[in-house]
């Protein structure tokens, strides 16, 4: 290799470069000197590099592809020759070097001031000698020490260059050559020269040309690294220095055979990205600029790491026979490990000859297609169509695996170029039906690996600023499906699941920043996420967090609800961007199971009164925990009861049922407790919370149940029994009541329901004595007043006690009038009688009783022998006052009739056979009777 200095090229070159190269080689040309080392300007060193893969000879392609013999002459140059005062230095140590200094310095000195007393004989002139020959004798001095760098650059030249394998430098004698001669690793041309040395080296590593890596390269560059101590900085510096040189290569070169040195600069390139970035390991992303320098992408960057580390593990896995070993499966995966390739391009690397294979079964079925598809197809043998493997030894569900595994390296083959052309769906379908896979298969397979690969060309899109700066998002995505033929519904689930990912990462810590808030909407605008989703997923991820703080608070219980969990709530409610609405939803649906929980335990109690210590219990609950957690979570305080919103659609009937609350309230003696006064509200406290109520929870009648169970503590008080059967109440004051209201609240009863269990309950208390008082059905004046008194200690209004009364007396005279009707003792007078008195005939006396009566009477007309029938009377007046139907009272009529003439008539022959004229001539009379009496009745009907 020889050697070649690195200079500005003519800006001539650069006219017809490719514009492939355009973003490498528009920078700027530079000389390797100390300068561009970061060193001071005034040491200027011209820096030699030998040719390598981006530097072939223009004469001779067939050796510049080939591997050239490579030795320590031909990487570091010649060994420099010391000239001048340098051999001198050289044989000097530090010491002696000093030493020698002191002395030409005084020697100088003491000449000068002898020579100039001897030649002038005074002191002044002596002095003047003196000065002269020291200025002498200093720059003597100056000298010697300032090539002393030089030297040490030069000795260390030598040392690397002396040796005919540069891996047998030693960082110690590297060391001692500095120290030697005095001078620090830092010294700025022993520095350059330790640059030189390894950019040298570096550039003789990289193998020329096409020439693929070895896999040694890089334990190489680093043990050379160690051995001359070089800084990581220093080094990646020459690296970068390096690329540049191979981009100016191809200035220089011009367009002779273009796009073959085009695509030798490239691989070039890319071999030194990928060595440099095994080199430094982490450190590669701040230490090589790549990106800022050649402007390059990241991408470009990862493309070059991955093809390298595909070929050196090819290249591994051509070393392997059939009589693989333990030894080396475990060498490959540490060989996959330091090249750096993932496990997904492994697997991609691995299966290029399935692929191909693939492929090769296609061609074959194409050409049978294309000849079941012939002209002269009639001619050719029979069976001539595609191929399929389905059936026969591929049954097994094994075999069947095996063929899914292939149809999947095929569609993940089929984009690896990041797109899906038309030819390979047309391919896939054909590989389908080859494997004999079905549709749901072969779509669960392609959908698979689709969503990975749009997952990926997502977040390049995203990353790269192509999806923010579209003019249309929704475009840009639409399009980056149809490129991979990927369902747009199934995109934006991926969508979905990629913002419900970034929304739990912003909420790690327990809240939502405004940064968050900012990232989270760019990223919903850039997927096109709408509003419905985003709710549904802040509803489900915050609310799920919210809910976790919600349900840690209520279970601190009574006593634990201090402020450390009111900040922790309010910290939540707030800091993750929920809505009240929201909030209170979840905080709702924690509480109520709470309160169901309560509920449970008072309906399983064995007596009221247990039943009601736990619903107080209930009621304490929601006072102390629930009512602060209702304010922390509104950022309210709990000591002032929040107004609650109306409806517009409810004011209305909110309004009624106060107006007529306002009419019932002081009717009620223990409906007016509900509503204590100024005192008696201070001195239970803060009012408790109504928003979270049970009344979607339990049915009206369970939760009515549950009112009238304290209701009825609060008027009776606790009652604890005692031994031998005896029992003590203790009678309740008024506070109860308040929590009685409050209970109300919990339960979710409106006024009118809850009046309802006052009122009930007083007409419980009044029904039972009335019922004793009103034993036998009579109201008389001593039991009304008695009644009167009654109501008031139950406290039932007026009106009430009255239907009460009625009820008791109208079912007392109803029960004596059905027995009057059954012994036969009530007639049509009495029933106008009572009609008249307002008595109501239809409801106390029955249909079918009321149907006898009417029959009774009309057999007493016809038995009356008066002959008298008044058809208004007997077929419209008695129907409509018994309030029967009058179709069915005629009928009723007639069947009598028919039945009384059938019977004279039959008396009357019995009396003719017996020759009673007399008796014959009564019945025939009777008869005639009858008959008068039913004149108005159809032929027919008789």
């Amino acid at each position: 290799m020889n050697p070649l200095s690195v200079t500005p090229s003519s800006s001539s070159s650069s006219s017809s470069t490719p514009a492939l190269l355009s973003p490498f080689i528009n920078q700027s040309p530079l000389r390797l000197t100390p300068s561009s080392l970061s060193l001071p300007s005034r040491r200027r060193v011209r820096v030699s590099f030998p040719r390598n893969s981006a530097d072939p000879s223009p004469s001779d392609d067939s050796a510049a592809s080939a591997t050239p013999s490579t030795t320590t002459t031909s990487v570091f140059g010649e060994r420099k020759e010391l000239t001048g005062i340098q051999p001198l230095v050289d044989s000097l140590s530090p010491p002696l070097r000093l030493a020698s200094s002191t002395v030409i310095l005084a020697g100088a000195v003491a000449a000068g001031y002898g020579l100039g007393l001897r030649l002038g004989g005074t002191r002044n002139l002596a002095l003047g000698g003196a000065a002269v020959m020291g200025a002498a004798g200093g720059a003597m001095v100056y000298a010697l020490n300032a090539s002393v760098p030089e030297v040490a650059a030069a000795s260390l030249h030598n040392y690397v260059a002396g040796f005919d394998d540069p891996g047998a430098v030693k960082k110690e004698e590297i060391e001692q050559i500095a120290k030697k001669y005095g001078v620090s690793k830092t010294d700025q041309v022993f520095s350059a020269e330790l640059s030189e040395l390894y950019c040298r080296f570096v550039s003789s590593v990289l193998p020329p040309g096409s020439e693929d890596l070895k896999g040694n390269e890089v334990e190489t560059i680093i043990n050379f690294k160690k051995a001359l101590g070089i800084d990581d900085p220093d080094a990646a510096a020459m690296h970068m220095e390096i690329g540049r040189r191979i981009f100016r290569q191809r200035l220089e070169t011009g367009d002779r055979d273009g796009d073959v040195e085009q695509r030798r600069v490239m691989q070039a390139f890319q071999k030194l990205v990928y060595v440099s970035s095994l080199v430094f390991g982490e450190a590669s992303s701040f230490l090589l600029p790549w990106k800022r320098v050649f402007k390059v992408t990241d991408s470009q960057v990862e493309i070059s790491i991955r093809d390298n580390a595909q070929r050196l593990y090819a290249s591994k896995l051509k070393s392997v026979g059939k009589d693989i070993d333990v030894e080396q499966l475990v060498s490959l995966r540490e060989s996959q490990l330091s090249y750096r390739l993932s496990d997904e391009v492994l697997y991609s690397t691995g299966l290029k000859q399935v692929v191909e294979e693939i492929d090769v079964i296609l061609a074959f079925n194409d050409g049978l297609i294309s000849l079941k598809n012939h002209a002269d197809a009639d001619r050719f043998a029979r069976g001539v169509g595609p191929v399929s493997v389905l059936g026969g030894e591929y049954a097994s569900d094994r075999k069947m695996d095996d063929l899914k595994l292939l149809y999947r390296v095929y569609v993940t083959d089929a984009l690896s170029s990041g797109r899906m052309e038309d030819s390979k769906v047309a391919s896939m379908n054909q590989l389908k039906n080859i494997f004999g896979l079905g549709k749901r298969e072969s779509e669960a397979i392609t959908l698979e690996v689709t969503s990975k690969v749009y997952r990926k060309r997502l977040s390049q899109a995203v990353s790269g600023g192509d999806l923010e700066v579209a003019d249309s998002k929704a475009a840009f995505l639409q399009n980056l499906c149809e490129e991979l033929h990927f369902d747009p519904l199934k995109a934006k689930e991926i969508h979905e699941e990629i913002y419900r990912q970034k929304l739990q990462q912003c909420i790690a810590d327990g809240e939502l920043s405004d940064a968050d808030v900012k990232s989270l909407l760019r990223l919903r605008v850039m997927l096109c996420i709408p509003e419905q989703t985003i709710e549904a997923a802040h509803a489900d991820i915050c609310g799920g967090l919210f809910e976790k703080v919600v349900k840690d608070a209520i279970a601190s219980g009574i006593d634990g609800y201090d402020m450390d969990v009111r900040k922790a709530v309010r910290k939540a409610a707030h800091g993750l961007k929920l809505s009240r609405e929201a909030a209170m939803s979840i905080a709702s649906k924690a509480v109520r199971k709470i309160f169901v929980t309560y509920v449970k335990r008072a309906r399983s109690s064995d007596n009221r009164t247990e039943s009601a210590k736990e619903l107080k219990k209930m009621i304490a609950f929601n006072s102390l925990v629930v009512t602060e957690l209702v304010a922390d979570i509104k950022g309210e305080s709990s000591d002032i009861k929040p107004e609650e919103p109306v409806k517009v659609e409810e004011k209305k009937q909110v309004d009624e049922e106060d107006e007529w609350d306002e009419e019932e309230w002081e009717s009620l003696e223990s409906l007016k407790k509900v509503k204590p006064g100024k005192e008696l509200d201070a001195k239970i406290g803060k009012p408790g919370q109504s928003e979270i109520n049970l009344k979607d929870d339990l049915p009206l009648r369970e939760r009515t149940d549950l009112y009238k169970t304290y209701l009825l503590y609060c008027l009776t008080g606790e009652v604890t029994r005692i031994p031998f059967g005896a029992q003590i109440t203790t009678k309740k004051d008024d506070s109860e009541f308040v929590f009685l209201s409050q209970l109300g609240n919990i339960l979710g009863l409106t006024v009118k329901e809850i009046v309802d269990v006052h009122r009930g309950l007083a007409e419980q208390a009044f029904r039972q004595q009335a019922e004793v008082i009103l034993a036998d059905g009579q109201l008389t004046k001593a039991k009304v007043e008695q009644l009167d008194e009654v109501q008031k200690q139950v406290g039932l209004p007026a009106e009430y006690a009255q239907k009460v009364i009625k009820n008791i007396t109208t079912t007392k005279m109803a029960a004596a009038l059905e027995t009057a009707v059954a012994r036969g003792r009530l007639n049509m007078k009495q029933i106008r009688e009572l009609k008249e008195a307002n008595v109501e005939i239809d409801s106390m006396i029955s249909e079918k009783l009321r149907e006898n009566l009417f029959k009774k009477t009309i057999d007493e007309i016809f038995s009356s022998g008066t002959g008298e029938f008044d058809e208004v009377e007997v077929y419209e007046k008695m129907p409509a006052e018994l309030n029967i139907n009058a179709d069915k009272a005629k009928g009723v009529v007639h069947e009598l009739a028919r039945s009384r003439l059938s019977n004279s008539l039959i008396q009357a022959v019995a009396l003719l056979r017996q020759r009673n004229r007399a008796g014959v001539v009564w019945f025939l009379n009777y008869s005639h009777l009858i008959s008068l009496q039913c004149s108005q009745t159809s032929k027919s009907t008789w």
